[in-house]
């Protein structure tokens, strides 16, 4: 099963964010990594989950 992709402004949405504010926190190396597929960013959701988690852990 192929994994779901995200893009921007679905990954902004999941962080609560605006697109501009995620660009940004892409932008200074504070975002989920993502991978360009066909030109344009996406992030897997199990990777921006992931990423969550350990914000959490690192906050403890």
């Amino acid at each position: 099963m192929a994994p779901t992709l995200l893009n921007v402004e679905e990954v902004a949405a999941m962080l609560r964010k605006t697109p501009a504010s995620f660009r940004w926190m892409i932008q200074n190396g504070t975002a989920p990594k993502g991978a360009k597929i066909g030109g344009r960013l996406y992030w897997r959701e199990s990777d921006v989950l992931a990423w969550i988690d350990r914000q959490f852990e690192e906050a403890s």
